[in-house]
């Protein structure tokens, strides 16, 4: 009944795991991956979005935070938080959430895992 997924990891692990899997996302737009893991990182990507939405309409002080606050969480990588602030932000501006979608893929051949890709909605 906690919220959240520990992936049979250590927190360390986990955030390394949410910062790497999330940074990919957001360089690529999609990504193919388990259903479980997509599940444990969408809560992450669609929160960012909103704060790189939201900042569109902010004074100069509150996009600086709400840039700061995206680098915290991405662990740094300004390319990918001007990326996200710049194109990504300001394209979901009257969407007011639901910015991913999931296709399911079908199991994988060696485990048997559920496979999905995780996308961004183009409106």
């Amino acid at each position: 009944r906690v919220s959240g997924k520990k992936l049979g990891r250590s927190t360390g692990q986990r955030t390394g795991l949410r910062r790497t899997m999330v940074k990919q996302f957001f360089t690529n737009e999609r990504m193919q991956t388990t259903r479980a893991k997509a599940e444990f990182i969408r809560g992450e990507i669609e929160q960012l979005i909103t704060i790189a939405k939201r900042s569109a309409q902010a004074t100069e002080a509150d996009k600086v935070h709400a840039r700061r606050l995206a680098a915290a969480r991405l662990g740094g990588a300004p390319e990918i938080v001007k990326k996200l602030f710049d194109d990504i932000g300001p394209r979901f501006a009257n969407r007011s959430g639901g910015y991913t979608r999931m296709f399911r893929l079908g199991p994988r051949l060696g485990d048997a895992a559920d496979m999905v890709l995780l996308e961004l909605v183009e409106e």
